[in-house]
């Protein structure tokens, strides 16, 4: 009897034990920041005016455009930037993919793919605006940056940005081989020259690479290629096997060049790439990303859309995520 009143006694301890130790985290990522008002979007482009009004940049139409004075909403739609279409001549110029707003001087500079799923039929465009408003948007056709079933990229997904050398570069590329990169003339309308270089690829999947997107984080000297892999739309209607939806990766360099390796070393034109953002919780597939810089939350800030398993997971319901980012291990951590 004594022995068993001390098996009794010692469960119960260990049972007040694990009581008092904290309860387990229900995921490994931080859900998406509030969003209230129009949050539908699809690769989004988020950039924030002198006056501290939000614009989001949505693939659709001639670029949906929504506005709000904070990230959290209430988002409100404004209408199309590009109401007529691009003066592209592909298939696909009146249905705008991937758009990407980057401040030049005075001037607002948005890039978009014109392209149609699938197929290498492909080129990248830009527009110019003082405002950023509906109805202010000049479009000037394409960079020059464009693809064929002859090349080794899909001229698709651009994202244009100024390094510490004082040139331009632009990133672009889904499925084939992936994301390459050009450097741009001054200002970003064209490149600088006929070569561009594969920065990432990874030949042992069958989904893509695609929506990159540099960052150079301050005086570190670090550039960080953010990208998104796995398949990214469709999953009502044919849903991917666990882990082959879209998440967000990344890898990083002290060159604009690269070589970009993950947090363990691989280089991302060898299947590298360190995993930001998965799906979790109620979040499915978040992807199609981009970083800004916003002391109101703290400095860098990612965004994405994803669907939202408590809304839907049609294209038709993908919502709007962001998260302000953690640097404290050298990697970006969404918070």
């Amino acid at each position: 009897m004594l022995a068993l009143r001390s098996s009794f006694n010692l469960l119960a301890l260990l049972a007040l034990a694990c009581s008092l130790l904290p309860s387990p985290v229900s995921a490994a990522y931080a859900d998406p920041g509030a969003c209230s008002g129009e949050c539908w979007t699809h690769d989004p482009a988020v950039v924030k005016r002198s006056d501290g009004t939000y614009f989001r940049f949505a693939t659709g139409g001639g670029v949906y455009v929504y506005s709000a004075a904070s990230l959290a909403g209430p988002w409100t739609y404004d209408g199309e930037a590009l109401p007529s279409g691009s003066l592209i001549s592909l298939s696909g110029n009146d249905d705008l993919w991937a758009p990407m707003v980057l401040l030049v001087g005075s001037t607002y500079y948005m890039y978009y793919a014109v392209s149609t799923f699938g197929t290498q039929s492909s080129a990248i465009g830009y527009a110019t605006s003082t405002t950023l408003e509906v109805g202010s948007w000049t479009d000037h056709g394409s960079t020059g940056v464009a693809s064929s079933s002859s090349k080794a990229y899909n001229a698709i997904d651009p994202s244009v940005y100024l390094a510490a050398d004082g040139n331009y570069y632009m990133t672009f590329g889904s499925f084939w081989d992936d994301i390459y990169q050009v450097q741009m003339k001054n200002p970003p309308t064209a490149p600088a020259g006929s070569s561009s270089y594969n920065i990432a690829y990874n030949a042992s999947t069958d989904h893509a690479e695609e929506a990159s997107f540099v960052y150079l984080r301050g005086t570190t000297g670090y550039y960080y290629l953010f990208f998104s892999a796995g398949a990214c739309c469709g999953y009502d209607t044919d849903k991917p096997a666990a882990g082959d939806e879209y998440s967000i990766r990344v890898c990083r360099s002290l060159s604009i060049a690269g070589p970009y390796v993950d947090e363990n070393g691989v280089d991302c034109t060898e299947s590298g790439g360190t995993t930001v953002l998965a799906s979790h919780d109620y979040v499915y597939g978040p992807g199609g990303q981009g970083i800004f810089v916003d002391a109101t939350y703290g400095g860098a800030v990612l965004y994405y859309h994803y669907a939202d398993t408590n809304i839907g997971l049609a294209d038709s319901e993908y919502q709007f995520g962001w998260n302000a980012l953690s640097w404290s291990t050298g990697w970006p951590v969404p918070y």
